[in-house]
């Protein structure tokens, strides 16, 4: 792998570029993104060249699409006619299925593999990027079959996610969304629905509040520039996240005695210190 052009050269993208540089790697990485965008890659030496898309496609050993979820899946079918034979074409989405099926669909001239760095910050753009972002994250690796693990571009680039600190994980695209609808996006939700409900109402602006407030709302600074694609592409398994979440806070409406929220404060307070210890 001698040319690594990075589609997206925000936080993820950004930060890949310098994980992988921190990492060792010695060739060229090219960035394609807004101009301004790739002023600031090249002003804090993110990237060692910007280049059209067309241009990028068809130097890289690795394209990486860090681009929204809908940006990626139209972009794909451009790919095919300008990469290399051989070259690995990878995605950072949010979202698995949709990407995967349209790359099965538009790619054969290269191979693509789905993936998804577990790993962000509530701040965007390359100016919050990070070499170390993805240290002691999962970084979830998305093929369609065991043998797409074994091609010399997937094992190399296979090779790359635990020098740059993340720990890879393989899962079918369905099972990745079915599991991020309610480890990821679900808690995005509930912080959100939390925020807008405050939202203008007397209470929070008494400034009667602690860090259980802080805390709760943070993922709700997240952009809806970056969220609206991931709603739309993993619908179904976030309204099944979302039935599962209102159940229990029904259940607790219901069974608001203390030997019944007794169980539940135990319950959380178990899987709260578990993934905490992962972490």
């Amino acid at each position: 792998m001698d040319t690594v052009a990075i589609f997206g050269v925000g936080l993820i993208g950004g930060s890949f570029a310098l994980a992988i540089r921190k990492a060792g790697f010695t060739g060229r990485i090219i960035g394609v993104s807004s101009d301004h965008t790739i002023r600031a890659a090249l002003a804090l030496q993110v990237i060692d060249e910007a280049l059209p898309a067309q241009h990028a496609a068809a130097q890289a050993d690795l394209l990486y699409l860090s681009q929204p979820i809908h940006k990626i899946i139209d972009s794909l079918a451009e790919f095919d006619s300008r990469v290399k034979p051989g070259a690995l074409i990878t995605d950072a989405g949010s979202t698995k299925q949709a990407i995967v099926d349209r790359a099965s669909q538009v790619i054969s001239r290269a191979q693509f593999l789905g993936g998804h760095p577990m790993a962000g910050r509530e701040r965007r753009g390359v100016e919050a990027a990070e070499a170390d972002l993805f240290q002691g994250r999962p970084y979830v690796l998305t093929p369609r079959s065991a043998s797409e693990l074994e091609t010399p571009a997937a094992r190399e680039f296979l090779s790359w996610i635990p020098k740059i600190g993340s720990l890879p994980v393989i899962m079918s695209p369905q099972e990745h969304d079915r599991t991020v609808a309610f480890t990821s996006h679900l808690p995005q939700l509930a912080s959100t629905a939390l925020a807008a409900m405050l939202d203008g109402l007397p209470e929070p602006q008494t400034s009667v509040y602690g860090p259980a407030l802080v805390d709760s709302t943070r993922l709700a600074l997240s952009s809806f520039d970056i969220w609206g694609d991931i709603l739309d592409t993993n619908r179904h398994q976030i309204l099944a996240a979302l039935a599962s979440y209102i159940a229990k806070l029904e259940e607790f409406r219901e069974h608001l005695d203390q030997d019944a929220m007794r169980r539940h404060f135990d319950a959380a307070g178990r899987l709260a210190a578990q993934v905490r210890d992962r972490n």
